[in-house]
């Protein structure tokens, strides 16, 4: 296999390039013109390459380059030094520089539709200063949903926000984490005037970062912040499982005042047969917690990763370094699985 380097940067004054992309697997082709990512040539031309965020950030998109090079705009952080080495690309930001042949994913025929969702609001609590929990109970069946994934909260104004869903589908309610952006249309707007009994539109479920279980490795879950979310999600799916694998979950927060979701998580983790947590606390000198980066801790404890299959949940700076990290440490590039928070500013 012929793995030609990726240019990394599109000169200004460069001529249109068309190129054409072939899909190794099935041998289907599409063209690429030079103002245009490989993603979205690929969508317009009815090919559905898997993918999530569009922004580079969550590895959804990523595809191996086989022949041909590629340029972006500006580095992706959802891409380490490690894949690129590897002839690894990210399909949303890459443009192609000539004819490409790749290793490429298609969307999974399995993933639920999304659909559109009356739901009561159940509950709306503070849970810590900064952080609400939302417990909605969906009108009529429950939406079909894989741990993981997300949901958009829909506004009268037809925006939506995005959050992941921290419940399994068997709890019967979709629970949400939500941060407080001091300000923010949604979290300090509308939020503010939520009353239990009202009714949320959502859509969804929505996302490709889910629970794995084909693949029969112990899991490592890695969180930061409200990225805690859907690996609860994980854990109370994975505990109706008689015979899962080993799970340690580390996650990274301020202060011990943070950690809002420390019991429910150990109740859940007891009632599997492996289960470690570790909290690590990156402003709390003398706690009994792990103190510094929870990327940091993971790699004390395990430092040979090759034999996890790995979710990273969180801050995108987190899982841009945590990724890299862990390769170095021999984890498999094809069992790395990340959902990047990254939050918009009138949340």
């Amino acid at each position: 296999m012929t793995i030609i380097r990726a240019v990394h940067k599109i000169e200004d004054g460069d001529e249109a390039v068309v190129a054409q992309v072939t899909l190794a697997e099935s041998g289907e082709s599409f063209c690429v013109e030079s103002h245009e990512t490989i993603l979205a040539a690929a969508l317009n031309a009815g090919v559905d390459l898997a993918h999530d965020c569009k922004s580079g950030f969550c590895g959804s998109c990523r595809i191996r380059l086989l022949e041909g090079e590629v340029a972006y705009d500006e580095e992706p952080l959802g891409l380490s030094e490690e894949e690129r080495g590897c002839g690894f690309a990210l399909a949303c930001q890459a443009r192609a520089r000539m004819n490409l042949r790749v290793a490429a994913e298609l969307m999974p025929s399995d993933r639920p539709v999304p659909v559109e969702i009356e739901a009561e609001v159940v509950s709306l609590t503070p849970v810590c200063p900064d952080i609400l929990r939302l417990r909605l109970r969906p009108e009529g069946e429950m939406p079909d949903f894989q741990p993981g994934q997300y949901i958009n909260v829909v506004t009268e104004s037809g925006a939506t926000r995005s959050f992941s869903i921290a419940s399994a589908p068997s709890e019967g309610e979709i629970d949400l984490h939500i941060r407080v952006i001091p300000g923010g249309m949604f979290t300090a707007g509308v939020l503010s005037g939520i009353e239990a009994g009202e009714t949320l539109r959502l859509h969804g479920p929505h996302g490709l970062f889910r629970l794995h279980p084909e693949d029969f490795r112990p899991l490592l879950l890695v969180a930061t912040g409200t990225g805690i979310a859907p690996l609860r999600a994980m854990l109370a799916a994975l505990k109706e499982e008689p015979d899962g694998p080993p799970v340690a979950l580390y996650w990274g927060m301020r202060t011990e005042s943070e950690l809002y979701l420390a019991e429910e998580i150990a109740a859940l983790g007891a009632a599997l047969d492996d289960f470690t947590f570790v909290p690590v606390l990156s402003r709390a000198p003398g706690s009994p917690h792990r103190s510094g980066h929870v990327q940091d801790a993971v790699l004390a404890d395990l430092p040979d990763l090759s034999d996890h299959a790995i979710y990273l949940c969180g801050s995108p700076a987190m899982i841009a370094e945590a990724r890299g990290r862990f390769l170095e440490a021999g984890a498999s590039v094809n069992h790395i699985y990340a959902d990047s928070f990254h939050f918009a500013h009138n949340l």
